[in-house]
């Protein structure tokens, strides 16, 4: 457990040992272009250098940085906690490559690379900074909100690239509300491994680096084991980052705010520099919950401080990947009311960025003529309104290329092709992800006359089917027969285009019970199942057979076993 928080001087963590997967070369712009914290104005580590007393020490109070407190600005310095025995779980490969650093760097000092990834050692000139932001909460303004136990770790370029890296689990900040700071084991599992399976379904996301366990005891629930995640995002500013300022009528940190967004991450925008950037935010945020439709991904808790100003996927809590197809899904057994529904999501997110548009219209009209205010709300408009074909074209660019159509597209081929699809999914509650891969051998069964196994195959793996089954059957291979085939012929497509499908159409896919038996396995030991998993859910996901020597999760892409039928999660983690 945490030692008691306290007014005394504050223990810093010692340098982390150099190696190669420790050295990074930081380039800090968010705490240096943009205002902080006025109780600590300086870091910490920096006014140790400066001391030179040889104690790992500072003359600031503990309660600065580990208790719950107001701040006007839009961070925080932050220190990390020493964990008890951090043992180096997995690392990703392609996560790691971002930064410049390499997995197999990481497994040559495991303990070292345990003891700086889950902040028990300071990673040389590392900085660490909390992000404050503000949010709605399922509707309701909930206030300044921030990062109660995230802390970057500082920002890297590599290969003209920005990441800011972060730590999730090390600790409190002023941000930690009535909570502890940390995180456990089974919600780290989740988003590590979620974040790298949605980058390789082709989903805009934050990145994983790195997990690692800790003997920590955190009290959820129950009591279990803590956890860090190293993970990695061009920018942690989200919709709620905007919100906070201007909540407080302090319209010049949400215009430095802004500036700063721009400056960073859309060099390109040189007129109308605030509308353009609420532009691109519905553009990002179209196209990545477009995708999520598409994938099956239900977010759970879609409030605007979980909300990417560059349209990433963030936060991953409560998440889940359909298993049987129902629009109405609720992933989130927090959400009773279904304001989070799978099917929701799309309307949800132009709510959103309806609540970001606010401080960014404050800033627009501050640089506009009064005259022209009635305009400015007409543009406004105009720009949310176009979240609506933008999220309509990116879905059905998507699922033409998961059905196979390739080469043409038609206005039509949502309507007439993929939502009679998905309806006799719904109907039946079969499974979309074994649908989805069922549908790249159709156009051979077409051509073969092996119809009838296909259809057997989705009438098996449906859950509640409540009219009659042979009459389902007979109505999915007529829409096969009479709409699919026939779009299929159009595109002059031959029964070759079903391989092409498959790396669309994933074959494993990281479900809630397959999650949880992730989860148990590590529970009993097996921590090297997680890497393994990973690489599965990555290099793997939409081959036809999990790879050598992973022989046991072919059952991943089987069907969902009775304990895991419409797993649900909180937002406890």
């Amino acid at each position: 457990m945490s030692h008691a928080t306290t007014y005394g001087r504050t223990v810093l963590r010692a340098p982390a040992k150099a190696t190669e997967c420790t050295t990074l070369a930081w380039s800090n712009t968010f705490t240096r272009e943009l205002p902080g914290d006025a109780a600590v104005e300086e870091a910490p580590y920096a006014i140790l250098e400066k001391e030179k007393s040889g104690e790992q020490t500072v003359d600031i109070p503990e309660v600065l940085f580990r208790a719950s407190r107001e701040v006007r600005g839009l961070w925080s310095w932050a220190v990390a906690e020493q964990h008890e025995n951090p043992q180096l779980v997995s690392v990703s490969p392609s996560g790691a490559q971002l930064v410049g650093l390499s997995a197999s760097a990481f497994w040559r000092d495991a303990d070292t690379a345990a003891m700086a990834w889950s902040g028990s050692t300071r990673l040389a000139g590392s900085n660490m900074w909390a992000h404050n932001y503000g949010g709605h909460q399922f509707g309701i303004w909930a206030g300044q909100l921030g990062d109660g136990r995230a802390m970057s770790l500082g920002e890297t370029v590599h290969s003209n690239c920005r990441w800011e890296v972060q730590l999730k689990g090390a600790g409190p900040t002023p941000y930690v509300r009535m909570a502890d700071g940390y995180a456990v084991r089974r919600s780290s599992i989740r988003e590590y491994l979620a974040a790298e399976h949605m980058h390789a379904l082709g989903v805009p996301t934050a990145r994983s680096l790195s997990l690692v366990f800790t003997d920590r005891e955190v009290v959820r629930e129950e009591r279990e084991r803590g956890a860090v995640v190293a993970r990695l995002a061009p920018s942690w500013v989200r919709f709620g980052s905007f919100e906070l300022p201007a909540s407080r009528a302090d319209h010049v940190t949400t215009k430095q705010l802004a500036d700063y967004v721009i400056r960073h991450h859309y060099p390109d925008i040189t007129h109308n520099p605030y509308i353009q950037l609420l532009e691109r935010a519905v553009a990002s945020t179209a196209q990545m919950v477009a995708r999520w439709q598409a994938v099956g991904f239900c977010h759970g808790v879609m409030n605007t401080d979980n909300m990417s100003i560059l349209g990433l996927t963030i936060d991953y809590g409560p998440f889940a990947f359909l298993d049987a197809y129902d629009p109405d899904f609720i992933c989130n057994h927090s959400d009773p009311s279904g304001r989070y529904a799978f099917n929701e999501q799309p309307r949800v997110a132009l709510w959103n960025l309806t609540r970001l548009a606010a401080p960014l219209a404050a800033l627009i009209n501050q640089s506009a003529d009064p005259s022209e205010s009635e305009q400015t709300v007409n543009v406004i408009t105009d720009v949310l309104n176009a979240f609506g074909p933008q999220f309509s074209a990116e879905y059905a660019r998507v699922m033409r290329r998961k059905f196979g159509l390739f080469a043409v597209a038609r206005d039509d081929d949502v309507d007439v092709v993929v939502q009679p699809f998905l309806d006799l999914l719904a109907e039946a509650g079969t499974d979309y992800a074994f649908a989805m891969r069922t549908l790249c051998s159709v156009p051979e069964a077409l051509s073969s006359n092996t119809l009838d196994a296909v259809v057997d195959g989705l009438a098996l793996r449906s859950q509640t089917i409540a009219c009659d089954v042979t009459a389902w059957k007979r109505r999915v291979s007529e829409y096969f027969t009479t709409v699919y085939g026939p779009r299929l012929e159009r595109e002059n497509a031959d029964a070759t285009v079903g391989e092409r499908m498959k790396r669309e159409n994933p074959n494993f896919v990281l479900r809630n019970w397959v999650a949880q038996d992730i989860i148990a396995r590590a529970d009993k030991g097996d921590f090297a199942w997680v890497d393994q998993v990973l690489k599965l859910l990555t290099v793997h996901a939409f081959d036809d057979h999990a790879p050598a020597g992973m022989e046991d999760a072919e059952k991943y892409a089987g069907p969902v076993p009775e304990w895991g039928e419409g797993l649900q999660c909180s937002c406890s983690s």
